[in-house]
């Protein structure tokens, strides 16, 4: 198995951050003051979300593809398969269904205010992303109804659905998965994208694998020698694409057709730099560490942040007349949001993703070692 790849861990920090900043805005901050208004025109942390997807599709297909090219026969390839497919479910379902049952949970038990909407449509919800299709869903309801508080699980279901799709189309594709790859990335580059493309967007992810399939190429590693050799570069060329990305998801570019591509490609030179483990960005210290720490529990932030958005803003709810009016200040809330989720992320890590994770592992091998000959 490869490494795990420290500036990657940062950079999932990076998307995570991003997201939680972007969804703050509606769900944690109710009204915008003038200057918050202007942050969140010129910041979209949407892109998280498409950053997220490079990072996956590069790191998933550097794992599965070598060891799918190199098997030696039909029923190796098909345990390979399986125990992947094993692995993931392990690594990202049991917390995603433990979250869900407790948005169920706070929707009956927590709900005075209505923050966290009608039991209905949370568990229309919850049983979408059970089932992934929750970016399904997503298209459904979108402008139209109520999704429930766990919308934030529609990329679930795309990364999932892709974990899916990604071995099956090596093996059917083989020699022609680059070319294949790179002709769906394209043609979504190149589209307007209506709502069902929004939400289906697999180009980042399809870009993610291609750098992983250049990974052991002379040419990477020339590059990579090269970026090395003068590591002055890296910075900047991170800092680069990490605000081209800001640019491209911010308001001024709403009318821009092509942005998400743009998006794509910035997101994919992020991983590039990164997979070549330089050790720039962030800079060392505490600040490497905190986005290590972020970058490990990345997921289990982004499956409870809105969650705790939504319990902060309960408990505001019923302490509005008792409560001091500075504690509903965006910047209380922000440094009280950002807490929770470090405490809640944390116990989620330890308790549940750490363990089933390991479950997995452990199975897939045993798995592995009996199908073997």
């Amino acid at each position: 198995m490869n490494k795990r790849i420290e500036d990657i861990e940062c950079l999932r920090a990076v998307a995570v951050i991003a997201v939680l900043v972007h969804h703050a805005n509606g769900n944690l901050f109710t009204a915008l003051s003038p200057g918050l208004a202007t942050f969140y025109s010129c910041f979209g942390g949407w892109f998280g979300v498409d950053l997220f997807f490079a990072i996956s599709g590069f790191v998933i297909a550097r794992d599965v593809l070598p060891r799918l090219a190199a098997s030696a026969s039909w029923r190796e390839t098909m345990s390979l398969v399986f125990s992947f497919w094993l692995r993931r479910a392990f690594r990202l379902f049991p917390a995603a269904w433990l979250w869900l049952c407790i948005i169920l949970g706070l929707c009956t038990r927590f709900n005075q205010s209505s923050v966290f909407g009608s039991w209905q449509a949370n568990w229309e919800a919850t049983v979408a992303g059970v089932l992934q299709f929750a970016n399904v869903r997503f298209v459904q309801t979108f402008g139209r109804s109520e999704y429930g508080v766990s919308f934030s699980y529609w990329s679930l279901s795309l990364e999932e659905q892709f974990y899916v799709l990604l071995p099956l189309l090596a093996l059917l594709l083989r020699r022609y998965l680059t070319v294949s790859l790179l002709a769906i990335a394209l043609l979504q580059m190149l589209s307007n994208r209506n709502l069902w493309m929004m939400a289906f967007r697999t180009d980042a992810l399809a870009l993610g694998v291609l750098l992983a399939l250049w990974e052991p190429s002379a040419a990477y590693r020339d590059i990579k020698a090269w970026l090395s050799a003068h590591r002055a570069w890296a910075m900047p060329l991170q800092l680069c694409a990490l605000l081209g990305l800001v640019f491209m998801a911010s308001d001024a570019m709403q009318q821009f057709g092509l942005r998400l591509g743009v998006i794509a490609v910035l997101a994919v030179i992020l991983v590039w730099v990164a997979s070549c483990d330089l050790h720039v960005f962030p800079l060392g210290g505490t600040l490497r560490e905190a986005f290590l720490w972020i970058g490990a529990r990345s997921y289990g932030i982004y499956l409870v942040h809105i969650p705790v958005f939504f319990v902060i803003r309960e408990i505001l709810g019923r302490t509005a007349q008792s409560a001091p009016v500075f504690l509903a200040s965006p910047f209380i809330l922000a440094m009280a949001a950002a807490i929770l989720i470090g405490i809640v992320s944390q116990v989620n890590f330890k308790i549940v993703e750490l363990p089933w994770r390991n479950r997995g592992q452990k199975l897939a091998k045993w798995i592995l070692a009996a199908r073997l000959p």
